[in-house]
């Protein structure tokens, strides 16, 4: 779509157009853009590199036809090397300020890359994470949600006790959410180290033999329904003053049914 600031005289402006259906948009925008983000690693002191899908929203009021799409392209590319992590906010702040909008979204989603040691020979590895950061502004209010989904492994209690030997297991995937109290943070890292505590077991991308060992007993000493993964990620979060609202899934992916396990808690402490 054309925007006026850049289009040649005498053409018209339909997007700013009224429009007589009296019916608000609560997000118009753009969607799937891929765009290169940098993060800060607190570990080593430097930076991560990573490629983001970013989706950006505005509302739009009743009486206005359409948005500018070309607008959210234009605040994108003012960050033009890449968006740092500590920017997300200040761009949504413009995307507000540029489509002249009561309320403007933006999120996105990428891979984040977690250094690993396997558990007992130590042999390093990176294990992939997804991270999402949503950012919503109005002229009085801000809000920011951080996410983490992490793979990890799943033990079924009622397997281990109504077996013989042995028992059924599944890969899980714990997604957390949260907003933070205000003035206070947690680096990815951080919460990944407290999501990941609450499975049976973690994955790791190298094991060894002697690792291979560790994980497995692992599981089978800490078996896990999905009720209690969500339970004890809410527990954890509920005693950390950092956060003041989660929500928390696991989709455990069964090894013996045709279907998938699920569970969700959702809380705001403040």
């Amino acid at each position: 779509m054309t925007d006026t600031k850049t289009a040649p005289a005498g053409m018209p402006d339909v997007q700013a157009s009224h429009d007589s259906r009296n019916m608000p948009i609560d997000k118009v925008g753009v969607k799937n853009i891929t765009y290169p983000i940098t993060l800060h690693s607190p570990r080593t002191g430097g930076k991560q590199h990573t490629v983001a899908s970013v989706n950006m929203y505005v509302a739009l009021p009743h009486y206005q036809k359409g948005t500018h799409m070309s607008r959210f392209l234009e605040v994108l590319n003012k960050h033009h090397d890449s968006i740092r992590s500590d920017d997300v906010m200040q761009v949504c702040r413009d995307m507000r300020e540029r489509l002249e909008a009561e309320e403007a979204h933006l999120e996105l989603r990428f891979p984040y890359f977690i250094d690993k040691k396997a558990p007992v020979t130590g042999s390093p590895g990176k294990l992939d994470i997804v991270v999402t950061f949503e950012a919503t502004c109005t002229a009085t209010t801000e809000d920011f949600i951080m996410g983490i989904k992490v793979p990890a492994t799943s033990l079924c209690p009622c397997s281990k006790e109504i077996s013989d030997y042995g028992a059924h297991n599944q890969r899980c995937e714990m997604e957390v959410k949260v907003r933070f109290t205000a003035g206070k943070f947690m680096w990815i890292e951080e919460l990944f180290e407290v999501v990941e505590a609450q499975a049976s077991s973690p994955v790791f991308a190298v094991l060894k033999r002697p690792d291979e060992k560790w994980v497995t007993e692992r599981a089978y000493d800490h078996p896990k329904f999905v009720e209690d993964i969500v339970r004890d990620l809410a527990v954890a979060l509920t005693s950390d003053a950092r956060v003041a609202w989660f929500r928390v899934d696991s989709e455990n992916y069964e090894s013996i049914h045709n279907h998938n396990a699920y569970a969700v808690i959702e809380k705001d402490k403040r």
